[in-house]
């Protein structure tokens, strides 16, 4: 065993107080323990060391004991029993410090069979359902039907066979956990005869196994609300799994997905589209008709000289807000159709148009290539 001092073992300062020492040692026992460290051979004396270091410092005699003459006096046995009890560990009995350790390891003291009498709660269930964005406006009532589990009717949950009933673990005595003494620690397990139930069952139902529970199918009405979002989820309370052993139903998780639109996207409440405008429409002015998720038909005016990027909003004409209730808007941006598969006719229209145009017409092409000009003529003085 090393000298290190146990305040620096444990990473904390001289004056450290209960809780904070416990929660440093708490840290260090699940760094080092072996456990968690299979391939190294020096966390088991890593492990005993903070160990040993907290015994000492949880115990206020101990510990002013060391503060006055350091390890030395502990390691020999000359500070004996604390008196009062327990000793060591801050008046706790040593296995329940290392249990609640060990709860963190093994994910709680209950284990997997949740303590006296076996009842557990049952699985939570996943049900993947895909509506369209129109059904996310409007809201949609549907019916689904689910691979789920039942109680078991003949033993009524016990898993038991009728007439019968599940007896008491003779190994934890109904715990559902037994604990073993390993030189200095004890350690808690689940019970491996009744698997943390606590009870055995001696005459299983033959209809469920003993398990307390049969495969079903279950059919369902669920209510999908308007202007629910693409990846939410529904929860249906006591709709999943059922428990074992009479313990109550988990519950159903909805996921919903919604399909890509082919005209809108959806950021929240609010709805987007792009809209393609003819050459001369986007110069002259005019109106195209745009749907909308509702089903009805807006017009749109596009002003003279309409350019693309151009957004329009149209107010009101998006999805509803699943919890106010009120109306995103409709963003449409447009975009300017170049003309293609031209007529002879309309090429040389278009020619003698382009022949008239001048520095007003096009002024963004104009600055654009009067920059240019400037771009080349700088690096021609250059050089």
């Amino acid at each position: 065993m090393s000298d290190t001092d146990y305040y620096e073992l444990l990473g904390v300062s001289r004056n450290v107080n209960e809780k904070e020492l416990k929660s440093a040692f708490r840290k260090k026992a699940m760094k080092y323990h072996p456990d968690r460290n299979p391939d190294d051979p020096s966390a088991e004396a890593k492990f005993k060391e903070v160990s040993s270091a907290y015994e000492c410092l949880s115990d206020p005699q101990k510990r002013a004991a060391y503060d006055r003459v350091g390890r030395a006096a502990y390691e020999q046995g000359g500070m004996g029993s604390a008196g009062g009890g327990a000793g060591g560990f801050g008046g706790q009995r040593p296995e329940d410090v290392f249990s609640d350790i060990f709860a963190d390891f093994f994910g709680g003291r209950q284990g997997g069979g949740g303590g006296r009498g076996g009842a557990t709660r049952g699985s939570d269930l996943r049900y993947d359902y895909t509506i369209t964005l129109e059904e996310a406006f409007n809201g949609k009532q549907a019916d689904i039907e689910i691979p789920t589990t039942e109680t078991c009717e003949p033993c009524e949950g016990s898993g038991a066979a009728p007439g019968s009933s599940p007896v008491t673990c003779t190994t934890c005595h109904g715990a559902g956990r037994v604990r073993a003494q390993q030189g200095f620690f004890t350690m808690e397990r689940t019970c491996a005869t009744c698997q943390g139930r606590g009870t055995i069952i001696k005459t299983p139902c033959k209809n469920c196994g003993g398990r307390g529970n049969v495969h079903a199918k279950r059919k369902l009405d669920i209510n999908i609300p308007a202007g629910i979002e693409d990846g939410q989820r529904i929860r249906l309370q006591g709709e999943g799994e059922a428990g074992t052993l009479g313990g109550p139903k988990g519950d159903l998780y909805i996921f919903v997905t919604i399909d890509e639109h082919d005209l809108f996207e959806r950021d929240g409440p609010n709805l987007y589209a792009r809209a393609p405008v003819p050459f001369c429409k986007a110069a002259l002015g005019g109106e195209i008709e745009m749907p909308t998720i509702g089903g009805s038909r807006a017009r749109i005016t596009i002003p003279e000289g309409a350019q693309t990027g151009k957004r329009m909003r149209l107010k009101g004409k998006g999805m509803p807000s699943l919890r106010s209730g009120q109306r995103g808007d409709l963003y449409v941006e447009l975009f300017v159709e170049t003309p293609r598969n031209l007529s002879s006719k309309q090429k040389e229209l278009l020619r003698e148009f382009s022949e008239s145009c001048s520095e007003t017409t096009n002024p963004e092409h104009q600055g654009f290539m009067s920059r240019v000009k400037s771009f080349f003529d700088a690096s021609a003085n250059a050089d």
